[in-house]
């Protein structure tokens, strides 16, 4: 081992400044670039935009600064890819990772009550009282926009909102955030020796900015840039979205089509029924991870995708399909069909493989923990004894904070279990898989629903459950918890750990600040009805419908469902044996997770491509070939991002902005 490595290396305070300030930013203006111009996402997903494309001029301007004017220690490659790590994980907070929904979460039971919904007879009297803001006119001006606040300065616009009818929820919240901010840092800590050492994961989504670090960190950063293949790769995205940008702000322009719909060529009855809406995106950057990602796991993505249409249509043709009514009441973003409740067994069923495989790392852990005369320490953020109490001792005060505010402390308990099941399930799948846009197809409460059956909950810890899955542990495309393990993968060879989480706490903790008052400043100064945030109000609000009967009259869920979530748990355990003894075994049980995914519907082919072109690469020209080609994909990576960035900041200046991206 290098002696470099053995000691590890130092980051100086700059990089920490630069990241922070940068990381705020990012926060302060993604609300008014994404729900006020809707344009392409500074943030989101798990390979954000604005990160990335900070961090690729800042490479740039150290590498001239060392050039022409001889700064030799600007930045190193080490602390770029720190400050990096700071953004990408603080990066969706300001959107779907909170800010999207917070405010709505909070005053649609209020605003959007009415006599034949009887909200305000039957929900309104359960809501905890400092959870939610006081008075009607304080929620009226968010959602209609404070008079005279479109022509305000944004210092005369904070003057004029109510902030007293927000403090205590701010305060109340604030906690809740905090102590799962707390609990996820020090359970990723517990799984980070198991995947990078254990596992050797090879993290598809940080290949690129590792390439750009070992270059500048060798001095060789022209070389890198003036390849030839990742020039080619640059050019494809660069040509493409130069076009249809121009064609969107001046449509005489010619415009090349990057979404194909394929349904309507498939019969609406018979096998093929679940092709109908059968739609074929093509972007360049997703094609690019998945030709990084392992082979194995590009297959599974695609293959399963294509089986679970596969089998819909075989439901179908034997009379064996489900109405949707099979499902009762549901808080799945996505889930439509009983069929897709699979997911509930498979979830739980591959989260316990995880910790099979991981029972060797998990006793060291706990020796390491209760071994009082012994540091007991691994490579992360924090030592083993500070991980392992500091996961119970956030377990316990979220506990408490549920309590306080009326749930009973079982069901407490059981919730927390829940969230924090389908988080670390969403971290592997993300951080293994290589997947930038992930989304949930069962929320943990439909798979409580399904084992336990809601009943078991009171009325209140419906609500104050069903309302914290949604702000934190059910939009997963900005969740932090994956973005961490990422930063940590960064991180493990710095000197001063402890530092290092302090500072990723800090950042954290400041950034969710910063987003909260960035939205709720936006939505005072424009009303929600006038911006982007259809998407936001709608699921919101149908959370709330979803409570109502719940409260009323229960309805109870199919058998179907039962059997289907007993089927996707002897699938997942099918897969998750294979996988682990049969060193030829083709299929990775993430991809099988995924087969619902919202998320697949838009990355199935760029997988089944990156997937066609390693195959290619391995089979006729070996390593060799793939070094080489791998450029290429690298370069359609950055050429995508490169571009987003550059309509990004366009976006800024016109009333719309052009999309690179999915949102």
């Amino acid at each position: 081992m290098p002696e470099q490595r053995k000691k590890g290396v130092t980051i100086r305070p700059r990089a920490f400044i630069l990241g922070f300030v940068f990381a705020v930013l990012i926060c302060a203006l993604t609300p008014f670039n994404n729900v006020y111009h809707n344009a392409t996402p500074l943030g989101g997903g798990y390979f954000p935009l604005a990160p990335f494309y900070l961090l690729f001029w800042l490479t740039i301007i150290t590498a001239l600064s060392r050039k022409f004017l001889k700064i030799k220690t600007l930045l190193t490659g080490t602390e770029l890819m720190f400050t990096w790590g700071l953004m990408l994980l603080v990066s969706g907070i300001a959107y779907t990772g909170f800010a999207r929904t917070f405010f709505i979460n909070l005053t649609a039971p209020f605003y959007f009550a009415t006599i034949e919904n009887r909200w305000q007879e039957i929900l309104q009297p359960l809501l905890p009282g400092n959870l939610f803001p006081h008075g009607t006119a304080a929620i009226d001006m968010l959602y209609n926009g404070i008079d005279g606040g479109q022509d305000m300065g944004w210092m005369e616009l904070a003057l004029n909102i109510p902030w007293a009818a927000w403090a205590i929820p701010f305060f109340s919240w604030g906690i809740f955030m905090v102590l799962c901010y707390f609990l996820i840092l020090c359970l990723i800590h517990i799984i980070t020796r198991q995947a990078m050492e254990n596992e050797r994961m090879n993290f598809p989504l940080l290949i690129v900015p590792r390439m750009m670090q070992e270059a500048l960190d060798e001095k060789k950063l022209s070389s890198f840039f003036g390849n030839k293949y990742l020039l080619v790769g640059i050019s494809i995205p660069f040509c493409l979205h130069l076009l249809n940008g121009l064609n969107f702000y001046f449509p005489s322009f010619p415009h090349i089509n990057t979404l194909v719909l394929a349904g309507p060529y498939f019969p609406a009855q018979g096998i093929l029924t679940g092709f109908i809406k059968l739609k074929l995106y093509f972007y360049p950057a997703f094609i690019g991870f998945a030709f990084l990602a392992s082979k194995q796991v590009s297959f599974s993505f695609w293959f399963f995708f294509i089986l679970g249409a596969f089998f819909t249509g075989v439901l179908s043709v034997a009379g064996l399909s489900f109405p949707a009514s099979e499902l009762g009441t549901t808080f799945g973003p996505t889930l439509s069909n009983p069929e897709e409740t699979q997911m509930i067994g498979a979830f739980i069923v591959f989260a316990l493989f995880l910790i099979w495989i991981a029972r060797f790392h998990f006793k060291t852990l706990l020796a390491n923990a209760t071994h009082f005369g012994s540091p007991g320490t691994s490579p992360g953020f924090i030592g083993d004894k500070i991980a392992v109490w500091g996961s119970l001792i956030g377990f316990i005060a979220l506990a408490a904070w549920f309590s306080f505010h009326g749930v009973p402390l079982v069901q407490s308990v059981l919730l927390i279990v829940f969230f924090i099941l389908f988080t670390m399930v969403a971290v592997r799948v993300i951080c293994q898989g290589g997947v930038t846009y992930f989304t949930l197809t069962v929320a943990p409460l439909d798979a409580i629903n399904t084992i336990f059956g809601l009943k078991i909950f009171s009325s209140l810890a419906l609500i104050v459950g069903s309302i914290s899955q949604k702000i934190l542990f059910v939009d997963l495309r900005e969740s932090v918890a994956p973005s961490l393990l990422h930063t940590l993968r960064i991180t493990r060879r710095i000197k001063g750990q402890g530092a290092i989480a302090g500072a990723v706490f800090l950042v954290m903790t400041c950034c969710l600040f910063v987003s909260a008052v960035a939205m709720i400043l936006l939505c005072y100064k424009y009303g929600i009805r006038e911006l982007q945030l259809d998407w936001a109000t709608r699921t919101t609000v149908s959370v709330y419908n979803n409570l109502l009967p719940l409260i009323q009259n229960p309805i109870q869920q199919g058998d179907s469902i039962k059997y289907f979530a007993l089927m996707g748990a002897v699938v997942m355990g099918i897969l998750a044996m294979g996988y682990y003894r049969f060193y030829w075994w083709p299929l990775h049980p993430i991809g099988y997770l995924m087969v619902y995914s919202s998320a697949m519907k838009i990355l199935w082919l760029s997988f089944f491509i990156g997937w066609v072109f390693n195959a290619l690469c391995m089979r006729y020209g070996g390593i060799i070939l793939f070094g080489k080609m791998r450029y290429f994909f690298v370069g359609l990576i950055m050429g995508d991002f490169l571009m987003g960035g550059t309509w990004a900041i366009i976006g800024f200046f016109t009333p719309y902005g052009y999309q690179v991206l999915p949102t």
